[in-house]
């Protein structure tokens, strides 16, 4: 292209693409028009919608239009599962531990962590925590500690970029109980510490409450109910929990409800 004007615009859309307003690109894309041959235009915006994808703008521009913008880049939608039973045995010890990392822009699972843990206190899983989590004594014999799942989420969390101090997150969780309750506490048992990254979190219940008024009692079930979704998997799963923890909240973020951290400072 010979133009100037026309080579420095298709510069702007090139590499700025990613960081302007839906109606600035539009008005650029008039202006271009004007400039050059349709064929060279539809070139332009082939190399425009590449650079959008190649960072993470997903698919289509009208998919991120949808819904307003995030305050977080990432979402990390957490639920544990515990050793239980009736009455309640103590200490509990974690014995699920799955992490579904959420991008805060399209509000789609881009990354999962998934292990189960053996627990060490009381290492034999009673009835009623099997009848309830649909965990069985083999998916923890043997499994790494809690100790060896913490470090590994660590690895995980590295490996993701979300240790980046540029770039925010936080963790969802359907209740207060796994990161206010089950974790410190459990971690306190052990003498382990507690990750700075788990000291902060949105409380699903809470959130959906702002949303629509009402606060969910039955937790996912209600929640899933109140918006018309359909429950995925089994309740008490915890890998299953997230996923609909996950869906809830893309569901609330496409009609516009912007997440917010909902737990007190440590």
């Amino acid at each position: 292209v010979s133009d100037a004007s026309g080579c420095s615009m298709i510069a702007l859309l090139h590499t700025g693409a990613a960081k302007f307003p839906q109606k600035l690109l539009s008005r650029a894309r008039q202006a271009v028009s004007v400039l050059l041959p349709a064929g060279v235009l539809k070139g332009i915006s082939s190399i425009v919608s590449r650079k959008l994808a190649s960072h993470g703008f997903g698919a289509s521009m009208a998919a991120m239009s949808s819904f307003p913008p995030q305050r977080y880049h990432y979402f990390l939608v957490l639920d544990f599962e515990a050793t239980c039973d009736k009455p309640q045995i103590h200490p509990q010890e974690i014995i699920e531990f799955p992490i579904l990392k959420l991008n805060g822009r399209t509000m789609e699972i881009e990354s999962t962590f998934h292990m189960y843990v053996q627990p060490v206190v009381h290492p034999q899983l009673t009835p009623f925590c099997t009848e309830l989590t649909g965990i069985i004594q083999g998916m923890v014999d043997g499994q790494p500690s809690l100790q060896q799942v913490l470090e590994r989420v660590d690895e995980w969390m590295a490996k993701e970029g979300l240790l980046d101090p540029s770039v925010k997150s936080i963790f969802v969780t359907c209740g207060d109980w796994d990161l206010k309750v089950m974790l410190p506490g459990q971690c306190q048992y052990l003498g382990l510490p507690v990750a700075d990254y788990f000291k902060q979190w949105i409380n699903l219940k809470k959130a959906y409450s702002f949303a629509m008024g009402s606060w969910p009692k039955n937790g996912l079930l209600d929640m899933n109910k109140g918006l018309n979704l359909q429950h995925i998997g089994r309740p008490h799963s915890g890998i299953d929990d997230c996923k609909n923890i996950a869906n809830i909240m893309k569901t609330l973020a496409h009609r516009g409800f912007i997440f917010k951290q909902t737990s007190k400072p440590f």
